[in-house]
């Protein structure tokens, strides 16, 4: 081993090694930090530190053994970092729920969890934490890589930058949807926010490192994830950590199917359509079933291009994610062919020349079809009058008496436009109408509330739908109670105060509003409760509601964000979809917002304009284009009154008819290509058999007698 080498060697080392005492001290020594008594999330923490003296060793022992010990430094510091990166996110986003008054009180009544009094010094805990062990991570990480830099092959050098590349692309898809910096996002950067990745996977597994290509594929996947879905941190004590292990799961999956495509797909043309096809069927993959979640998709940056986004009545939100995806393909392949060494300038001028081309063609066809179908006229047969009631509370957090009496003065005062219905948010009265309403108001406050409400509705002179708890009871033959399904409801009441219709919801967040586990599963079910989650029964029904103006229903919450979802009320026979929603909780404006967006492509998916009333916002009106007519502030007392047009029901949208047909065709053509690519390889390869046969082996040719 060189001296200089030696020398560098033992600086790793030292560097190793007061880093984990520091760490070892703000762990185990100091009070205000150390992680005593230990709790579950501890674990994993003391895991990485616990890893970090093994690696100390094992580089020591191997520091005179030169190659060796360079070699373990790099794969090392890297996946030590990531797997600090992580958990210091974790850590950092939890730290914010520190502020919570309902954290608080979780804490006080004994409740399975350790924060500081406040969010600033719970996060400053954290820095000191991770900070130390994650700084000299990076550095050896770094060190290495400028090692590996000068051993490395022409050409694929770039390779080193891998890492900073799905940093790239993880923060360009951040800040082209909304996000906390650019509320309303940046569309534009939706078109090159995945270049950056595509170009990773695309180069790691033409030099055959597969694996290298999953694990960055995972890298942006729980990135993306964590950062994008921050505000989840404060809906509840599991949300983020549950999501986040839910999508490493689905990368886990996806990752090593699309890395195996692109090597078997090594022909230009068809490597450009791999990711494409594959992440748009991945998409409907990650939204579908029991862990369903179709937040931030790639299609949601472009909510405000309008004749894009008119795709959506084609293909629904996957068509334009479709388009967007292979927009980003087209320009990684052009990266790829300026990065090539093997390639004479004019065929590069070439290459580039047809692949610019071909993107322009894309969005020029994809913009031009939008706006043909946005040219079309959208028939009504009349229009209704809706007040939407944004009293900016949470009424599970707030006292109920507060939430009723703001949701009775912003209600008086749009009575003065006289609406056709009145809309109030999800949850928006909380008491349970149909129990209390049978108990005696003079034993029970919430009985008196109940009644003090239907009092109240009885006077508005107009239709009311609001949302509630429900129930419903399981009588054995004595008439005993033997079990009990509550329900997240939306209620419907007549001007005379009569209760005409009843929806449950049927989407309910898992593990946070439902576990269906619970036998196969139980000690998650227990960990669930113990971490304060109350579940709901789903509905089994999708209720229409019956205005004698209009027919609509209620997605509630989330709901809206399920394309097949609302298309089953679609064709039941809705006319407007009425979305009731409560994202006060998060305390951030960008949980509603990227909320919004993700509803909004369903008004052009069927071609039904959508109303959203909410507890804090995004109160908002949306027609049948996908126009935003108009919203109110977030986290603002207020009311909206939206002059609604009822669609006549002749243009019935493909997408209504034929459902989710993109990216299940998407996957089709990908394995048709991969086939058809496996049979071509086939093929060649028996060819270059047979010639091979023909040819003499050496030595075997005669010179005659």
């Amino acid at each position: 081993m060189k001296i200089a080498d030696h020398h560098q060697g033992f600086l790793v080392l030292l560097g190793l090694f007061l880093a984990v005492v520091l760490t070892g001290v703000f762990l185990f020594a100091l009070p205000a930090t150390a992680v005593t008594p230990l709790g579950g999330g501890d674990a994993l923490l003391l895991a990485w530190f616990c890893l970090h003296c093994l690696w100390l060793g094992v580089l020591a022992s191997r520091l005179r053994r030169g190659p060796l010990f360079w070699d373990l430094l790099g794969p090392a510091a890297e996946g030590l970092f990531f797997y600090g990166f992580f958990l210091f996110l974790f850590s950092y986003i939890f730290a914010l729920n520190a502020n919570m008054d309902y954290v608080q009180r979780f804490i006080e009544s004994g409740g399975n969890l350790r924060l500081a009094l406040d969010s600033r010094t719970e996060r400053l805990i954290s820095v000191a934490r991770f900070a130390p062990l994650l700084l000299v991570d990076l550095a050896l990480w770094f060190l290495a890589g400028l090692r590996r830099w000068d051993e490395g092959r022409e050409g694929e050098r770039w390779l080193f930058f891998s890492p900073l590349l799905v940093f790239l692309s993880v923060g360009l898809s951040v800040l082209a949807a909304p996000s906390a910096i650019f509320l309303e996002g940046i569309p534009l950067l939706g078109w090159v926010a995945l270049v950056p990745l595509f170009l990773v996977l695309r180069g790691q597994t033409s030099a055959a490192r597969t694996g290298r290509a999953v694990w960055y594929g995972l890298l942006y996947g729980v990135l993306f994830t964590l950062l994008g879905n921050f505000w989840l941190g404060t809906f509840n004590l599991i949300s983020l950590q549950a999501v986040g292990v839910i999508f490493l799961g689905f990368y886990g999956i996806f990752m090593p199917l699309v890395a195996g495509a692109l090597r078997r797909a090594r022909r230009e043309p068809w490597c450009v359509v791999v990711l494409p096809l594959a992440w748009t069927a991945f998409e409907l993959a990650r939204s579908s079933g029991f862990l369903g979640y179709p937040w931030l998709l790639v299609a949601h940056s472009q909510y405000r291009i309008l004749p894009l986004i008119q795709l959506a009545e084609l293909g629904g939100v996957w068509l334009v994610s479709f388009v967007v995806l292979l927009v980003n393909s087209l320009g990684a392949e052009m990266v790829i062919l300026l990065l090539r060494g093997d390639c004479s300038s004019a065929a590069r001028v070439r290459g580039l020349r047809r692949l610019a081309l071909a993107a322009v063609g894309v969005l020029v066809l994809s913009l031009g079809v939008g706006a043909a179908l946005l040219a079309r006229p959208l028939p009504s047969r009349g229009e209704v009058r809706l007040a939407l009631i944004q009293q900016n509370s949470d009424p599970r957090k707030h006292e109920y008496r507060r939430t009723l009496d703001s949701l009775i003065e912003l209600t008086d005062a749009s009575l003065a436009y006289e609406p056709d219905l009145v809309v109030w948010s999800e949850t928006a009265f909380v008491p349970n109408i149909r129990r209390w309403s049978e108990e005696d108001p003079r034993r029970y406050g919430l009985a008196r509330l109940v009644k003090e409400f239907l009092a109240y509705q009885e006077t508005m002179g107009t239709w009311l739908v609001t949302g509630n708890d429900d129930y419903r009871q399981v009588l054995d033959q004595d008439g005993q109670e033997v079990e009990r399904h509550n329900f997240n409801a939306a209620v419907l009441f007549s001007p005379s105060g009569e209760r005409r219709e009843t929806y449950h919801k049927i989407k309910l967040v898992p593990f946070t509003e439902y576990f269906p586990y619970e036998r196969q599963l139980p000690w998650v079910y227990q960990m669930l409760l113990d971490f304060d989650v109350a579940f709901w029964t789903p509905g089994v029904e999708r209720t229409l509601f019956h205005h004698p103006d209009f027919r609509f229903a209620t997605p509630i919450c989330f709901e809206d964000v399920f394309p097949g979802q609302v298309r089953e009320f679609a064709r039941a026979g809705m006319e407007v979809v009425v979305n009731l929603t409560n994202d006060y909780w998060s305390l951030q404006e960008v949980a509603a917002q990227q909320h919004f967006v993700a509803a909004l492509f369903r008004t052009v998916e069927l071609r039904r304009p959508m109303v959203r009333s909410t507890a804090s916002g995004v109160t908002s009106h949306i027609d049948a284009a996908g126009r935003i007519v108009a919203t109110v502030p977030q986290y603002s007392e207020q009311y909206m009154i939206a002059q609604v047009d009822i669609p006549d029901g002749s243009r019935i949208t493909l997408y209504e008819r034929w459902g989710d047909w993109v990216p299940w065709s998407s996957a089709v053509v990908l394995l048709l290509l991969l086939g058809w690519q496996g049979l071509t390889d086939l093929r060649q390869g028996r060819s270059a058999d047979r010639d091979d046969e023909g040819k003499p082996r050496d030595g075997s040719a005669s010179s005659g007698d």
